[in-house]
């Protein structure tokens, strides 16, 4: 018996290496030799985060590995970024990496090398990072990237008005949300708005209004795109929902409400500023946005008392859902140290690095590993880890193609130029234009 057990101890043993050799294959992956970190060398990054905090992430992360001290980072413009991608690569200058989030991935995908699923299997992608993170996935089941940060869309609260007027906690749903106007929002005799509610309604002056709306649609379960038979297609935004209002309406209608000076819920208008601005004048009680702009907040205004919470949710819903700028790692076409880059972005993606990059960007880690413990001193992080696990994406055309399309929408209908119906046709079909 004593030999049967040492046997099995042994063979628990070599299991349990196994599986710790899984769950770190990936972040030791050296492209076929040996070496370790040595693979690394000199790696160049082009990306859209901030210049000053990825050299802060880099600092930390080159502390806890020194095989990353050849790693530098240079920051582009979004809306340059396909141009000055697809220039380097046709006169052989091209970035070992691209740092980007799925916004950017449609129009880039044709300048990337795929990570075949040989090497980076579907089970470690899907146990290592966000369920979100899929949006990486490419047609053939590899990637386009290795997921790194997450930016989710959160709801950012006034404490001082808020307080005021009796309401100890921001809503967690929806319906809760629209039943708050008339208790906050204050209008004059001529229903111009002195302080709103929350900035919705409108396109142009919704500092945030295409993630916004995102999170909207797919809370609903319109997914905006997907992958058909010859490539990327726009999603039926008005489709039914077995009797009822189709959800694609549902999302107008409740969205365009805010801008709508015959209705209860009015609070917000195209006349206004920029609701960012609007929320750090202390002017507007709620605000969503992305978690990485409470660090604008504390900056530009020290005396703003705010704090962050989940984004609301449907009062039905069963799941939780939000919108979240994805950020990934991407190996362009014509990269001249595509291993070393390989295993940059690997090593990037331990337990350690997630942990120092989130904290220097303020963003949120995209493995799940890192989500599992949260910051105990940040409340604003802490929100932004537990909004990072369930959120979610769509491929889209460019941002600016994309707020193109959704401003048209909005104001089709907050001008009353078409029904909610003719303004969600029109929309998937500039998307699907764009998106082929």
């Amino acid at each position: 018996m004593k030999n049967i057990s040492l046997f099995q101890g042994i063979l628990l043993g070599v299991f349990a290496l196994c599986a710790a050799i899984g769950l770190f294959v990936f972040a030791s992956y050296t492209g076929g030799g040996g070496g370790g970190g040595s693979q690394v060398g000199t790696v160049l990054i082009w990306g859209t985060l901030s210049k000053s905090d990825m050299a802060a992430a880099l600092t930390q992360a080159t502390k806890s590995d020194q095989s990353l001290k050849g790693v530098t980072y240079v920051q582009k413009d979004p809306a340059n970024l396909k141009n000055d991608l697809t220039s380097a690569i046709a006169t052989g200058n091209a970035p070992d990496l691209v740092l980007a989030s799925q916004q950017e991935l449609a129009t880039l995908a044709p300048f990337l090398e795929e990570i075949p699923s040989s090497q980076l299997s579907a089970h470690t992608f899907k146990s290592t990072f966000i369920d979100g993170a899929s949006v990486f996935t490419a047609p053939d089941g590899g990637y386009y990237g290795i997921p790194f940060l997450v930016d989710p869309l959160v709801l950012f609260s006034n404490n001082a008005i808020l307080s005021s007027d009796g309401i100890a906690k921001p809503p967690s749903n929806w319906d809760g949300l629209t039943g708050l106007v008339p208790q906050v929002a204050q209008l004059t005799p001529s229903q111009q708005i002195t302080r709103g509610l929350i900035a919705l309604g409108t396109y142009s002056n919704v500092h945030d209004a295409l993630g916004i709306l995102s999170a909207l649609f797919l809370q609903t379960g319109v997914p905006i795109s997907a992958r058909g038979p010859s490539g990327l297609i726009s999603a039926d935004l008005g489709g039914s929902a077995n009797g009822g209002v189709p959800p694609g309406q549902a999302v107008l209608r409740f969205y365009t409400q805010f801008a709508d000076p015959a209705k209860v819920s009015y609070t917000w208008n195209g006349s206004l500023d920029d609701s960012q601005s609007v929320f750090l004048a202390g002017n507007l009680a709620l605000y969503l946005g992305y978690a990485s702009e409470a660090r604008y907040f504390v900056q530009a205004n020290p005396n703003l008392d705010f704090s962050v919470s989940p984004l609301p949710q449907p009062s039905t819903a069963t799941t939780k859902v939000t919108y979240g700028r994805i950020y990934a790692f991407m190996l362009p076409k014509g990269a001249a140290n595509s291993t070393g880059a390989y295993q940059a972005a690997a090593l990037m993606t331990n337990l350690t690095e997630q942990q120092s990059s989130a904290a220097a960007t303020g963003l949120a880690p995209a493995t799940r590993s890192a989500l599992a413990t949260p910051p105990s001193d940040d409340a604003t992080a802490a929100v932004a880890y537990a909004s990072a696990l369930y959120s979610h994406a769509w491929l889209s055309p460019a941002p600016s193609d994309t707020d193109q399309v959704f401003s048209t929408m909005i104001n089709n209908v907050i001008t009353g130029n078409t029904t909610l119906a003719t303004a969600l046709s029109l929309a998937e079909r500039s998307l699907d234009s764009l998106l082929q």
